[in-house]
């Protein structure tokens, strides 16, 4: 199933979410639901104050999921963060990717998920 892999088209590996829910389409849902919350939270915390712990927690999740792009932006975030850094332009990075990834989901679970 290549249309499965992440792309900018797909932004989230959906086999690799299959073998995280174990094929059940009930809990693929739930999962990315409660992914749709919680990036939203972490992006309004990461918004109003930078913290690495916040990036942390959505690199986990996307990781999850199968997020590349977010989990890949979220890193960068973590370790800006670390250095000292503000981490501006990590932080647009992952509120696109962010954006991105839960556009997908959200189509994906309008589709039936």
């Amino acid at each position: 199933m290549s249309n499965d892999k992440p792309s900018p088209a797909f932004p989230i590996d959906l086999e690799h979410l299959a073998e995280q829910t174990f094929g059940s389409a009930a809990l693929e849902a739930e999962v990315l639901r409660l992914f749709l919350t919680q990036s939203r939270d972490c992006l309004d915390r990461l918004s109003t104050a930078p913290d690495a712990r916040d990036a942390h927690l959505l690199l986990g999740s996307a990781r999850g999921i199968g997020a590349k792009a977010v989990a890949d932006a979220a890193s960068a975030l973590e370790a800006a963060l670390l250095r000292g850094d503000g981490g501006a332009s990590e932080l647009a990075r992952l509120k696109a990717a962010v954006v991105a990834a839960n556009a997908f989901i959200e189509a994906h679970l309008g589709a039936g998920g």
